[in-house]
This record gives structure tokens, sequence and C-alpha cells, in this order.
């Protein structure tokens, strides 16, 4: 009797193990540099200003055609005045949800994007002054992008981050209410390593 306790629980620990070794779900830790803008009626005097950017994501099969990928990632963004020398920094944890379409470890994605700001800052020189009052706390875009990875080790990604909410904040100029169409936009280069799958 024992020894056949034993024989179920071996066996269903086996075939446990063997559908975690064959499951469509692989975690996976990402970074790399972002080279951002602002884009949008009054963005026509800003130059693209270089960050960071890192984060983690969870990748799960649909098909072996297709998977969803969600995502929590520290961003920078921002873009520094062509007029004078003051880099405005403004610091996100983005939310991104892709849809992936794979070919062998090569993806295309596309999908939206949800940013919470954390920090905004004026920068010029030695000096810093915080700006976050200004902004809005809130940021929706979307992404698109392509790379290769695969369900285990390293992969390589290159993204597209466009905003479609503004990022100031609208503000009353006498009787009237301003509001300045500026719009984050950022391209970001990364590197993966996944986790199982």
């Amino acid at each position: 009797m024992k020894k056949t306790l034993f024989t179920i629980a071996l066996m269903g620990g086996l075939t446990g193990v063997a559908q975690a070794q064959h499951s469509n779900v692989s975690l996976g830790l990402k970074a790399g540099g972002s080279y951002s803008s602002f884009v949008g009626k009054q963005a026509t005097n800003y130059e693209s200003i270089f960050g960071f950017h890192a984060g983690a994501f969870a990748n799960i099969g649909i098909t072996d055609l297709f998977a969803f990928q969600p995502e929590i990632i520290y961003s920078q963004k921002g873009a520094k005045t062509s007029t004078s020398d003051v880099t405005t920094r403004l610091n996100y944890v983005d939310v991104p949800l892709s849809f992936h379409v794979n070919a062998d470890g090569l993806f295309f994605e596309a999908g939206p994007q949800v940013g919470f700001l954390l920090a905004a800052k004026d920068q010029a020189g030695n000096l810093s002054l915080d700006r976050k009052p200004l902004y809005n706390t809130v940021d929706f875009g979307y992404l698109v992008g392509l790379g290769y990875q695969r369900k285990t080790g390293p992969g390589v990604g290159l993204r597209y981050n466009g905003g479609f909410t503004n990022v100031e904040k609208s503000y009353t100029a006498g009787n009237v209410t301003v509001q300045n169409n500026i719009r984050n936009s950022v391209f970001q280069l990364y590197l993966t390593y996944s986790f199982g799958g």
C-alpha cells in the first residue's frame, strides 16, 4: 500500500514538473537605453535626450503564434530646450500591455501603455527645480516594436512609445484656459532575459 501511494505521488510530481516545463508562461527582466523627446503643436523647441529604463515582464503564450506580455517598467523620459540649457526629465512607472506575433523567436509587438509620473524636474547645470505639479500624473499611450526573445535565455528588442496624453496640465491665463499640445515620444533599445517557459 505504501509503495502504491509512493508511486502515485512520484508520478503526480513528475507530471507536475513536465507540465511546468511545457508551460506557456515565462517571466523575465529587461533593461536598456532610451532616446526621448516631446512631440506636438507646441513642442517645436525641444531636442532629444538619453535616459534608461528597466523592469520585469511576464510573457504569456496564447498560441504558438501569439503572446500577451504585460510589463512594469521604470522609464526616464523628457527633452532639452533648443533655445536654452534647460533639460526636462520625467520619471515614470510604465505599464505596457503588448501583444506579440511570434515567428521562431522573432517577434513584432503593439499595444496600449499607461504611465504613472514619479518625478518631474527641470535641470540647468547644477540647478534642479521640482516641476511635478505642472505635469499630468497619468500618461496614456501606445507601443510598437520588434525583437528577438525566446521563453528561456537572452533577447533584444527595439520599441517606440508614443503618447496620447499631453504631459503638461492645462492652466488659466486671464479668462482663457490653455492646454499645450506636448506629448512624450520615446525610442527604447533593450536587452531581456527570460526564465522558464
